[in-house]
């Protein structure tokens, strides 16, 4: 498990990984930097800043030798000021302490301001690949979904996904390793609307495997409303017809098969040749029933209905309809629904 585990994960991270400024190092003093900076903090706000920071105080020296007004100066707009007082006060120890040198030993490291366990286990395991599991709001609510915890996203967790993580590290690359699990949080395994079918872990998740990904960490109370709905499956010599979301509201810029929602009264069949005609503008010639999805979203519970079509023609390729084969299906970001009925498609 370890090994395949590890090798999906990285192999993923290889591929995906954003360009950002501080992957391009391995300079203890700038993953530092860029780690103070993201604590509770988005990534697109950090960017400028860091840049900005790496010409004012491209050395642990410039920063150890600046006043300290200067510092909090050049830290305005990022809040949370006493994360750059305890950088400033760490700078100082470390230039005297450790001739400038972050120390590799974490028990060192976590006596210095500032240094918390996530930002001890995120900055050696990112410098200098030392294997120490990090735990951030990303990569819990991934490993939450894992194993199927049904909790509150809290502390109280750690325990549990620390015990996971330390079977799955790999001894080289722990910091890739890491970058990827938050990569993952942050891209793939989103809060809202996960984009299960490009995951390359789906296979150990216990939460995908249920439909109750998006149910995991459990939300604020809400009341779940039942939603039916039909897709249609549309194929023409081995593509198959999906098409993309709105790029505002639900699902938003997500691709998914032709389909929607039954209105009032309305049976599954009538839904289905409504659907098609308002979308694609075309007539449902005949339809075979394939099978049932369920799944689970934060505010619903959708029931999908999922038909084999046969159009009396078929529509053409544009910006926002695509015909796709079965091996290229993993380009298309897709709602979790969708990847459920891909698997199921093409499990037999």
């Amino acid at each position: 498990m370890k090994s395949s585990f590890s090798s999906l994960l990285l192999a993923w991270y290889d591929k995906n990984k954003r360009d950002l400024p501080w992957r391009k190092t391995k300079d203890p003093y700038y993953i530092w930097v860029s780690e103070i900076m993201l604590q509770q903090t988005t990534v697109n706000t950090v960017i400028p800043y860091y840049q900005r920071w790496a010409k004012a105080y491209p050395t642990v020296f410039d920063l150890a030798k600046a006043p300290l007004q200067e510092v909090l100066k050049s830290w305005q707009g990022l809040g949370y000021y006493n994360r750059a007082r305890n950088f400033y006060k760490a700078a100082n120890i470390v230039v005297n302490e450790y001739e400038g040198s972050l120390p590799e030993d974490p028990i060192l490291v976590r006596r210095l301001p500032g240094f918390g366990p996530y930002t001890t286990s995120s900055v050696l395991s990112i410098a200098y690949d030392k294997p120490l599991v990090i735990i951030d709001a990303n990569v819990r609510r991934l490993v939450m979904r894992l194993l199927a915890i049904k909790a509150y996203a809290d502390t109280k967790q750690d325990k549990t996904i620390e015990g996971y993580l330390s079977m799955v590290l790999p001894l080289k690359r722990a910091g890739d390793f890491n970058q990827a699990l938050m990569e993952m949080g942050a891209l793939v395994c989103r809060t809202k609307e996960p984009l299960c079918n490009v995951c390359p872990l789906k296979g150990f998740c216990k939460a995908y495997i249920l439909g109750t990904q998006e149910l995991i960490p459990i939300p604020k109370k809400r009341v779940l409303r039942d939603i039916q709905a039909v897709i249609a499956i549309i194929e023409n010599k081995g593509r198959y017809l999906i098409q993309q979301r709105p790029s505002k509201g639900l699902l938003a810029d997500l691709w998914e098969f032709p389909g929607g929602k039954l209105r009032l009264k309305e049976d599954k069949i009538s839904a289905l040749k409504r659907e098609i005609t308002e979308e694609l503008n075309v007539g449902l010639k005949s339809s075979k029933y394939l099978f049932d999805v369920k799944h689970f979203y934060t505010q619903f519970r959708v029931h999908l209905s999922v038909f084999l079509c046969e159009l009396d023609k078929n529509p053409k390729s544009n910006e926002q309809r695509k015909w796709v084969s079965r091996k290229d299906f993993d380009k298309y970001p897709m709602p979790s629904g969708s990847a459920k009925i891909i698997d199921k498609l093409f499990s037999k």
